[in-house]
C-alpha cells in the first residue's frame, strides 16, 4: 500500500509540473508566438533546466501541440463552460460572449485570447500545429452557430435569421474587441464591443426607453 502510494505521488508530482509548464508555455506563445516558443525560452522564462523539459517534451512540435491542448483546456473552462450553464439559445449566445469578454479582459493570457494570437501565425505554416489550431477555431464557431439555431427554433431570433451568419459576426466582433483591447489596452473597447453584441441580439432595449 506505501510502495502504491510512493509510486502515485510522483506521477502526481510530475502532472502538477507538466501543467505548470504547458500554463507558462501558453502565456509566452500569445506575446512570442507559437514559433517563437523553445525549449531553450521556455526553460528560461520558468527558471527551469532544459534537460528538465527534454523529459516533458521530445521536441518543438510535440511542445507546441501540447501548449494548443492547454490553451484549449483553458478556453473551455473560462469560456465555454460558463456559456454551456446558461439558458438554451439567446441565453447561452449572450454567455459565450460574455464569458470570452471577461476572458479577454481578466487578461488570463498577457497577449489577449491564445487562438486569436497564434491563428494567423499558423496559418501560413501548414503542418499539424495549424490543423489542431484550426480545427478548434471551427469548433467553437459551430458552438456559435448552434446556439444561434436554437435561439431562432425558440423563437428568440427572427426566423430569417442565418445561424451562420450570426456566428461569423459574433465571431469577427470577439476578435476584433480582443485585437484592439491588447493593441490599445482600453477597457472602453469592451464596453463597447458588449454593446455591439446587445444590440445585435436584440437584447439592448435603449433605443425603447
Amino acid at each position: 500500500m506505501e510502495r502504491d502510494h510512493a509510486q502515485r505521488r510522483p506521477r502526481a508530482d510530475g502532472q502538477r509540473t507538466r501543467g505548470a509548464i504547458l500554463r507558462a508555455a501558453a502565456s509566452l506563445a500569445t506575446v512570442d508566438g507559437l514559433e517563437g516558443l523553445s525549449i531553450g525560452n521556455l526553460a528560461t522564462a520558468i527558471g527551469m533546466s532544459k534537460s528538465g523539459l527534454y523529459a516533458h517534451f521530445g521536441t518543438k512540435q510535440d511542445l507546441q501541440l501540447a501548449t494548443v491542448a492547454e490553451a484549449e483546456r483553458i478556453l473551455t473552462e473560462e469560456v465555454i463552460t460558463p456559456a454551456l450553464a446558461a439558458p438554451a439559445g439567446l441565453g447561452q449566445l449572450a454567455a459565450v460572449c460574455e464569458a470570452f469578454f471577461s476572458y479577454v479582459e481578466r487578461r488570463v493570457f498577457p497577449g489577449g485570447c491564445f487562438f486569436a494570437a497564434t491563428a494567423l501565425e499558423m496559418g501560413a505554416r501548414p503542418g499539424p500545429v495549424k490543423d489542431r489550431v484550426a480545427a478548434i477555431q471551427a469548433d467553437f464557431t459551430a458552438l456559435l452557430q448552434t446556439f444561434a439555431a436554437t435561439a431562432v427554433e425558440r423563437h428568440e431570433l427572427p426566423a430569417q435569421e442565418d445561424p451562420v451568419q450570426l456566428a461569423f459576426e459574433l465571431h469577427a466582433i470577439l476578435l476584433g474587441a480582443d485585437t484592439k483591447f491588447v493593441l490599445h489596452d482600453d477597457p472602453t473597447v469592451m464596453d463597447l464591443a458588449r454593446r455591439v453584441v446587445q444590440r445585435r441580439l436584440g437584447l439592448d432595449h435603449s433605443d425603447n426607453a
